[in-house]
């Protein structure tokens, strides 16, 4: 019943939204707010949403892993990596200057600047795909962040870790590490691997029921793996993904699956609307949005401002900054650690959803006010140059 209620929601909602050309994100994330407990309280199971819904997030890194172009994503590794330690250190700097005059001590600092420094994989993804910007600059840049990103999250929770007093085990570290060392070398196989062949690819080429479930257990197959080794199972399914594009059968994959992504992926965003809480919001509107447009200011100029020293033109970089300008997915996971570790209170780790929810639902507003002024300087640079 509840997922007849979705459907119906999302539906509902979506023809209202699409009217004025609000993307799907924004519908999804709306449904979850509308029939949560903030407003109706018809879905109050939000475990199991959520749980559901990052099924959707590893789909969706699949389907990139199918797109993007391995050597142009390694070849832009210097920019990536350089790019997310520098926002990471910025975040944890703008979050000392701040916990220095409220006496915070350095465990929050440390917390609240890595929950702010990631970016949302699944909602930059999905509106580079709704532009069809995932193959320009912007696109492979953005991923390429977001990738590293991904990948950092390992030793942040362990950094955290370390600062709540709780023991970290050696044998886990070991074992992150070995996880990291194969996924390197076989992206390296994958880049230096001209075309591969998946086993019984001549069965599957006419068999459609086959197709799904070969797909689904390949995706998850990977995402199984890297969760066993300790980093993300998005990674693993993006490396599914281009272990798919190396075998030039990505056609079938994608007609397969993207009926599941479409619907878990939803199911993740409408997880998150189901978290906001618009009383709470409304009893602390100063202070949340406060932080929210520091946070949204705040990574679009560190952004922006790294990739003009990869010099980037000013719009672009802008523009950049603005995609990844809103809290990822994996903060969420951030502040249940620091609250459960006592590092954050519980009024705090309540802004702390609020920020991040909100940054999630603001930022589809925010990326296209930023499109459209990168279109403008563009087009006033055009008319200089004529």
């Amino acid at each position: 019943m509840k997922f007849v209620i979705i459907s119906l929601g999302v539906v509902g909602i979506g023809f209202l939204l699409r009217l004025i050309k609000q993307p799907h994100v924004i519908i999804y994330i709306i449904t979850g707010v509308i029939l949560g407990p903030s407003v109706t309280g018809w879905i109050d199971d939000s475990a199991l949403i959520k749980q559901l819904g990052s099924l959707g997030l590893v789909l969706l890194l699949f389907f990139i892993g199918m797109e993007i172009s391995l050597p142009k994503l390694i070849s832009n590794w210097k920019f990536s990596l350089t790019g997310t330690l520098i926002q990471i250190a910025a975040s944890v700097l703008a979050i000392w200057i701040i916990g220095y005059f409220l006496d915070w001590p350095l465990a929050r600092i440390v917390t609240l600047g890595f929950v702010i420094s990631l970016s949302s994989t699944a909602v930059v993804l999905r509106i580079l795909e709704e532009r069809n910007e995932m193959e320009t600059r912007v696109g492979q840049n953005a991923l390429g962040i977001l990738l590293v990103q991904d990948v950092l999250i390992v030793p942040m929770m362990i950094i955290l870790g370390y600062m709540s007093g709780e023991p970290v085990n050696p044998q886990d570290v070991v074992l992150q590490l070995v996880g990291a060392v194969l996924i390197i070398s076989f992206a390296i196989w994958l880049y230096h691997k001209k075309e591969i062949k998946l086993p019984f690819h001549k069965l599957l080429k006419h068999d459609h029921e086959i197709q799904v479930f070969f797909a689904f257990g390949l995706c998850f197959g990977f995402a199984a793996i890297t969760g066993f080794f300790g980093l993300s199972t998005a990674l693993g399914a993006f490396v599914a993904g281009m272990l798919v594009a190396s075998s030039k059968t990505t056609q079938w994959f994608h007609h397969s699956l993207y009926p599941l992504k479409v619907i878990f992926l939803a199911l993740f965003f409408i997880s998150i609307g189901l978290l906001i809480d618009l009383q709470f919001i409304s009893d602390n509107i100063g202070l949340i949005s406060l932080l929210v447009g520091v946070v949204f200011v705040t990574n679009n100029l560190i952004t922006a401002l790294t990739a003009r020293m990869f010099k980037v033109p000013w719009g672009e970089s802008f523009y950049l900054g603005a995609l990844l300008s809103q809290i990822g997915e994996f903060s969420f996971v951030l502040g249940a650690l620091a609250f459960g570790s006592g590092i954050i209170t519980d009024y705090a780790y309540q802004v702390t959803i609020s920020v991040i929810s909100l940054t999630l639902l603001l930022s589809p507003f925010w990326i296209k006010l930023s499109s459209n002024l990168n279109k403008d300087n563009q087009e006033i640079t055009e008319t200089k140059s004529e």
